[in-house]
């Protein structure tokens, strides 16, 4: 049966597999190439900031099932728009320049030299297949997310379960406790997570624009240089400290919660 968009089925062997339905992954190719067909015109960043946060909001969701077979016939299929928009933006150029200039191993971390990216800025398109599946923890009991005798259990629960945000930047955010270096605020807020493809595009969407990498000095011993450290902090604090603002000011600190 299908379930949340999920397929639930029970093999003959006695297996049980939840993989994303095959309506969820037709309305989702569907959405991809009609996203690129609208972007005609506008250059590769355009593409790949508007296809990212669908893609990893969409990873994001069905990462809990056996996903992996679908994430890599997602990723077959985004090739093809993708390339039909490089041969449409450049209709008097020969093929293997048209490849050449959009796809490549722009991606270090992974020896793939057939990703869409922009030679200009060096950005590029993610794939579904680089996120990793995370199987889904069975709830212990009859607990509610709702029962305030077991905040402390969901909290624990969703520790377990690190959002896919980057693995520099989830490091980052457990060296740092979660919280900004300047005003020592939570920097994610998630009380519930996602429960949709969408609420998880907004969400690492709002995420990656509150938040931002930024070499923070710490004031002492050694030269500026021996004592710079990559932090995550809030873009308003980096603004802040940017524009030569207040410091010092800390609002009132929470409870950490969520995925911090």
């Amino acid at each position: 049966m299908d379930f949340l968009s999920f397929n639930i089925r029970r093999y003959s062997n006695g297996k049980l597999l939840t993989k994303p339905s095959n309506d969820a992954s037709r309305r989702i190719q569907k959405r991809l190439s009609t996203e690129v067909r609208a972007l005609r015109g506008p250059n590769a960043d355009a593409v790949i900031g508007r296809l990212n946060p669908i893609i990893n909001g969409w990873a994001a969701y069905y990462r809990i099932g056996v996903s992996k077979r679908a994430f890599g016939a997602l990723d077959a299929h985004l090739w093809k728009p993708t390339y039909k928009w490089a041969r449409s933006t450049h209709p008097n150029k020969a093929k293997r320049w048209v490849t050449t200039r959009y796809f490549g191993e722009f991606n270090p971390a992974r020896r793939d030299k057939w990703v869409f990216g922009s030679r200009d800025t060096g950005f590029y398109l993610r794939k579904f297949a680089w996120t990793p599946i995370v199987r889904h923890r069975m709830v212990a009991g009859t607990a509610s997310p709702d029962d305030p005798r077991l905040t402390d259990y969901w909290h624990q629960r969703r520790r377990r379960n690190p959002p896919p945000i980057g693995t520099i930047t989830l490091r980052l955010l457990r060296a740092q406790q979660g919280r900004c270096p300047i005003c020592r605020g939570l920097l994610l807020h998630a009380e519930h997570e996602p429960q949709s493809p969408h609420e998880w595009e907004q969400w690492l969407t709002a995420t990656r624009t509150a938040i931002r990498k930024h070499a923070v000095t710490a004031r002492g011993a050694g030269t500026p240089d021996e004592r710079a450290a990559t932090r995550l902090i809030h873009t308003s604090c980096h603004r802040r400290i940017t524009n030569g603002g207040n410091r010092t000011a800390q609002p009132p600190a929470r409870k950490p919660s969520g995925f911090a």
